[in-house]
């Protein structure tokens, strides 16, 4: 698991971040542009270019490619471990899943201590096929499976606004 990142935030590197979030593709010399005429912020495209990829190698942000979902069915992929065999089995069907090509976020929420997945498979069968190896090689640790398949899809994105609550105080 990565690190937390300890960064300090410029008014500078949060308006990167909203500016990119709304356009992923603009240039360091339009982040320029936009930073000194909308923000008054007078900095070269070369400093901008730095502080995306400053941001970038300590984990600030990461970046993925996700296709439109009218190429891939979505699927939430939720289970707990069987304690009865969690010691030996845990970390190999952890992996398994982690490390699946059809994996986009894996993430453990509390409650009921439930482990979740978002997976893209190109259809039902490719999914069906994937939850039927994942039994057949860790079926024993795992219990209380649940699959869903996400419908329609009405908003992917992270809103610029909310990156603007990066420099506040996580407390609050």
């Amino acid at each position: 698991m990565p690190d937390t990142p300890s960064w300090t935030f410029k008014e500078r590197d949060v308006v990167i971040l909203q500016e990119l979030a709304e356009d992923p593709q603009r240039s360091s010399r339009d982040l320029a542009e936009i930073l000194e005429r909308d923000y008054g912020i007078d900095v070269s495209h070369v400093t901008v270019s730095e502080s995306i990829r400053k941001m970038r190698e300590d984990d600030v942000f990461r970046e993925a490619i996700v296709p439109n979902e009218e190429y891939f069915m979505f699927s939430l992929l939720e289970f707990k471990f069987n304690p009865e065999y969690f010691a030996d089995e845990w970390r190999a069907a952890m992996e398994y899943i982690r490390d699946s090509r059809h994996t986009l976020f894996y993430f453990l929420s509390d409650g009921e201590y439930q482990w979740k997945s978002v997976m893209m498979f190109r259809g039902r069968r490719q999914e069906s096929k994937w939850i039927h190896d994942f039994y057949k090689h860790h079926g024993r640790v795992v219990s209380n499976v649940r699959n869903s398949v996400v419908h329609n899809v009405l908003k992917f994105r992270t809103d610029p606004e909310l990156l603007g609550e990066l420099a506040d105080d996580p407390g609050e």
